[in-house]
Parts: C-alpha cells; structure tokens; sequence
C-alpha cells in the first residue's frame, strides 16, 4: 500500500509545474529570508529545537510562506494541519480544534495547523482560534500577503511572532533557477541546457523577487524550445502527443540555448503587487511624500511612475503633492501651492495617459523647491491650543463694528487702520496673549519673510511714536 501511495506521488510529481516540483523540502535547500531562518537566528532556532509557538508569516507572494509551513510539516513531531482559508468554515475548522484538543488529552501530541490566506477569515472566524491558541491546544501558522495588523485579530497577534518575508534578490533568484536547470530528479538536470548570461539577469530583474515566476519562466523557455524542436523535425503528427513536463525530462542529443529573446518571451509582463487600499497603496505614498520632502527628485519620480503603474488613481497621487505643498514646502516657494493646484487641475481634465506628464513635472518642482514646514508647525500648535487651552476671546478692538448697537458694545473702538500708517503697519493687539506660532526659516522666499517680520517686530521697525501721531481708529 504504501508502495502504491509513493508511485501515485511520484507520477502527480512528473506532471506538476517546475515551481511545485523545486519546493525546498529542508530548511538548508529553502532560498531566502536570512534575517530570520540564517544560522543562529530566531526561526532556525525554533525549528531546530521544536519548539515552534504561533506564527504569522506575512509577505508579498512568491516568497516562500507556503513552502516554509510544508518544510515545517516534514520536520515536526507535532501532528500537522493544512487548510486554506478561503475555502473551510467554522465547521471544518472546529473539528480541527476538537482533534487536536483530543491528540493531546490522549496521548500529549500537538498539532500545528497552518492556515493559508488567514485574511480571507472574517473577525468572528479568527475568533474562533483564539482560545485553542491561548491555551496552546493548536500551534497556529497563518499565512497572509496583508499587513497582519490589520488583517489579522490583535488578540491572535499579539499571541503570535510575526515573521515578515522579503522579496528574494537577484541573487537568489538566479540561485533557484540555476539550481532548477541542473536537478536531474525534479528540474531539467537530464537536458542539456545553456542559459546565456543576460537572460538569467533579465529572469532575475522581471521576476520582482517572485521565485515561483522566475521558475515558471524557465519552465516556459524549456517546453517552448522543445515543441518548436518537435515541429521543425516533422515528427509531430495527429497521433503524437503534446510536449509536457514529463516528455522533456530525457536526455537530448543537442543542447537548448536560452537566449536574451526566448526569455524576453517566456515571463509575462511585470505585475506590479499593489492593493490600491492596503499597504502598498500606503507605503507607496509615504515613500513618494518622503523623498518630495527629503529633495531627491529621481526617488520621487519613481514612486509617481510605480504607482500609475500599478494603477493608482492620479487625482490621489495629486491630492498627496498638493498636502506636500503646504506642509512641506510652504512659504519657502509660494509658488509650489499654485503649481500643485494647477496640477490637480490638469489631471482632473485630461486624466491617464497624459496626466502622467503633469505629475512628473509636480513632484520634480516640489522635491526641488526650498522646504519649510513653519506654515504647517503654525496651524498644529494653534489647533492644538484652541482644542485644548482656554479659548481666547475677540479683543474688543477687532470686533464687528458694522451692525447698529455696535458702538454702545464698544465693538471696534480704538482700531488702527494699517493702510493709514507709514509703511502699512501699526503696532496694536491682534490675539490677546503673548504666543508665536508662525517662526519663518532662512530658507527660499520665507527669508524674505523671515527679515520683514523681524524688522516690524524690532525698534528698527515702524516708530512707536510714529505710530500714534498717525491714523484713526474709526476704520473697520
């Protein structure tokens, strides 16, 4: 029977695609996320010892969060669970909890159940987890390519270490179809294959850190070359059955040559991982306002092209420069705030492809201009004593004088008319308390600013005397 079991296996094997075929299937074969399964580090130790606790694995796809939980399956002593979100219930998954609360009344055994796409569990689903997990019935591995913090209970992650997995480099990209070329029992080690240098660089360029896409490119390239070599030797007929993964694993007279072309050919375009509402659409705007701010317009550039590429929409990549404008930039280069208007004008009007050309233009203008967030810094400390100071009353003197009855309140009396002084300024009260909220930096036309206010607020400004010699305070 269990001869029958493993030849059943190994024939469901042969015909499975090169990406299935290549998982690791130990933890020294597994490529990628070194800053949590090197040698020495948290994870490793963990698995080495058996002594895993709640996980989270939490990345982008391609990055090993499945193939991770199935090396933990064939190494632990614990019973092993694989289910995936989308597809059980409450039902389904009570009856995993009542087995393994059973397993360790019995006979002491644990059970690790790994749940893929823990997101796709409502809140009331996840909750169901909670108790077995707390008092340690069930050792839980969810798998997640959402910001667990958001996607998952805070109870069941606050129980749980959360493991986030990277992006493979190109490196290790190039690693695992290297490797997947040469295995002579799971890739194509029994051809003769020759990958010229700059399609496996283009390979681990496009793939974008997805080692299941980079295999899935190989494994195109190879059956591709394969049928076409059927077809040119005339074998092929109506009885000749199609190429397949398991009809190429035999040794060939000739080499195959993947070229620059045939791999330009055998990866689909690049898609761009992006979830218009989750981290990506945030983390992608945090990195555009921050290199705006930080003045490097090429950074900028990139994160405005990443993002229409992916699909965003440009009136929010817009609405984010014009914030910019104001918090960041501010008084430094007025101008940024009329070109940041007149940008979301254009993109408003005209929209995609176009638009792109305006947005560019923007952000280099807002990365490039002089930065000051003394505008910003003003409103804050000012919002935050109106909420949580004394309100401030209306000096008596700036009240509305316009209405009959105002003159009997006194409303108005004593008023400076500025335009009535020497150089449109005369010293008076504006607020009624002594504070600063607006301090101008040296930086761009708020110098200029920064020189005026200084000279109005010192002796050297307009003359106390000559202050009140002039005006009339019947102005309002």
């Amino acid at each position: 029977m269990d001869l029958f079991r493993e030849q059943r296996q190994k024939n469901l094997d042969r015909v499975a695609p090169l990406a299935a075929r290549m998982r690791p299937r130990t933890l020294d074969e597994f490529a990628g996320q070194q800053h949590f399964l090197g040698p020495g580090k948290l994870l490793r130790r963990m698995l080495e010892a058996d002594r895993l606790t709640s996980v989270l694995f939490y990345g982008p796809p391609g990055t090993g969060k499945t193939t991770l939980a199935q090396i933990i399956a064939n190494t632990t002593r614990s019973h092993f669970e694989q289910v995936n979100a989308a597809a059980v219930g409450v039902k389904e998954v009570r009856a995993i909890l009542d087995g393994a609360k059973d397993r360790l009344a019995n006979g002491g055994q644990r059970t690790v159940l790994f749940l893929d796409e823990i997101h796709r569990f409502n809140r009331a689903q996840q909750d169901i987890l909670l108790p077995d997990v707390e008092a340690g019935h069930i050792i839980l591995i969810g798998a997640t390519t959402e910001n667990p913090f958001f996607a998952v209970n805070s109870p069941l992650v606050s129980r749980s270490q959360i493991f986030q997995f990277a992006p493979l480099t190109e490196h290790e990209i190039r690693s695992l179809i290297l490797r997947a070329a040469a295995d002579k029992e799971r890739g194509f080690g029994n051809l003769a294959i020759t990958i010229e240098p700059e399609a496996l660089d283009f390979w681990s360029t496009m793939s974008d850190g997805d080692g299941r896409r980079a295999l899935s490119a190989l494994e195109v390239a190879v059956l591709s070359q394969q049928r076409e070599r059927t077809e040119d030797s005339g074998l092929r007929t109506e009885k000749t059955p199609p190429v397949t993964q398991s009809s190429v694993l035999s040794p060939q007279s000739s080499p195959l040559l993947i070229t620059l072309d045939i791999a330009e050919q055998s990866i689909q375009r690049k898609a761009i991982v992006y979830d218009g509402t989750g981290d990506q659409h945030y983390d992608a705007a945090s990195a555009l306002i921050k290199s705006m701010r930080g003045s490097d317009p090429d950074a900028a550039v990139y994160w405005v092209a990443m993002m229409l590429e992916a699909g965003e929409d440009p009136r929010f990549i817009a609405r984010r420069i014009a914030i910019l404008a104001s918090e960041d930039i501010g008084n430094a280069d007025p101008r940024a705030l009329m070109v940041a208007a007149a940008a979301y004008d254009v993109v408003e009007r005209i929209g995609m492809p176009e638009a792109q050309l305006t947005l560019s233009q923007a952000a280099i203008y807002m990365a490039t201009a002089p930065k000051s967030n003394a505008s910003a810094n003003a409103i804050w400390s000012a919002m935050s004593d109106v909420r949580e100071g004394r309100t401030v009353p209306v000096p008596v003197h700036l009240r509305d004088g316009h209405y009959k009855g105002s003159k009997r309140l006194g409303h108005g009396k004593g008023y400076k008319y500025a335009h009535d002084y020497e150089g449109g300024f005369v010293r008076q009260e504006y607020l009624g308390v002594d504070k600063t909220y607006y301090e101008p930096t040296d930086r761009g036309y708020e110098a200029v600013i920064a020189q005026r206010m200084a000279a109005l607020r010192s002796s050297d400004g307009v003359p106390e005397s000559e202050s009140e010699s002039q005006g009339t305070d019947e102005k309002s």
